[in-house]
């Protein structure tokens, strides 16, 4: 479908649909297939208005620039970016480049749920299988192609490109688990789900029907790490997404990690990267582009 999208050619459509009587939670502003060359081109995600909405775009030639609050990234072919306004970041084009890509604007609580979870999940980068990109390609297509296009057909389509970018970053990222032995594997996912509660030992050899003991055997065995080590390198990962990918303070962070209060998680995350967590923001944010 991607080269379905290509071969259609450079197309924006903006859309505005008639509202129904039963809203639709997920809806598309507009999409589009451009290509941008050696000019004026810069999004600030402060001056779009105070109505939330979501930015999809797909890098397939060339290079833009991202700052996102305060950290840098290059948008290369293959990369995929995701937004939620407003927020204080900005995008644009380098004097003398080219960027081509597909875009989609959209709006709905729902979509911006799930864009909220893909960005503290993953950030605002993704690099996603090929067949999620497909999927994209496809939703866009449907978007800037169908004519007298309906309210249904525009909120389906919107679905599709968040249902895609889900499995992008929640599911492709987890097949090594469907690697562990069942039980193990049912653990693993509850981590992951669940990483804002208690997660004690106990209760997850319950998950696994195991006793505590033989349940922490074969967890380490299975993967290499201790329960307790195991929930406790994600949540650090998680705390750094967060720290990178969002404002959020260290107290927020805390309450969506699992840590008690906002101390311990800065004595803990310290002992683990050598630096407190705003020091690492920081360090991350002052770092040179890659």
């Amino acid at each position: 479908m991607l080269s379905q999208l290509i071969d259609h050619g450079h197309k924006v459509r903006g859309l505005n649909l008639p509202r129904s009587a039963a809203p639709l939670h997920c809806m598309a502003i507009g999409a589009g297939y451009e290509q941008r060359i050696n000019e004026v081109y810069s999004w600030d995600g402060q001056q779009r208005g105070d109505a939330p909405f979501i930015v999809i775009q797909h890098t397939l030639e060339g290079e833009g620039r991202l700052d996102y609050a305060g950290t840098q990234f290059r948008l290369t072919p293959g990369q995929t970016m995701v937004l939620s306004l407003p927020h204080a970041h900005r995008y644009w084009l380098e004097r003398g480049q080219h960027w081509q890509y597909f875009w989609m604007v959209l709006n709905g609580r729902e979509a911006l749920r799930l864009a909220r979870e893909i960005i503290d999940a993953a950030g605002p980068v993704s690099t996603l299988p090929a067949a999620v990109i497909d999927r994209l390609a496809a939703a866009c297509l449907t978007l800037i192609d169908r004519r007298d296009i309906t309210p249904g057909e525009a909120s389906s389509a919107t679905y599709a490109a968040m249902a895609a970018l889900h499995d992008g970053v929640f599911v492709a990222n987890t097949a090594p688990a469907q690697a562990l032995p069942a039980a193990i594997a049912r653990v693993v996912s509850h981590i992951e789900a669940n990483l804002a509660r208690p997660l004690q030992v106990e209760r997850l050899a319950m998950i696994a029907e195991m006793s505590r003991a033989h349940f922490v055997r074969q967890f380490s065995h299975a993967t290499g790490s201790a329960p307790s080590d195991f929930v406790l390198a994600r949540r650090i990962d998680r705390i750094e997404r967060l720290l990178l990918a969002t404002d959020m303070s260290v107290v927020a962070i805390a309450a969506a990690t699992g840590f008690a209060e906002a101390n311990y998680l800065a004595k803990t995350f310290r002992r683990r990267r050598g630096m407190t967590p705003l020091a690492y923001r920081a360090a991350q944010r002052l770092a040179p582009a890659v």
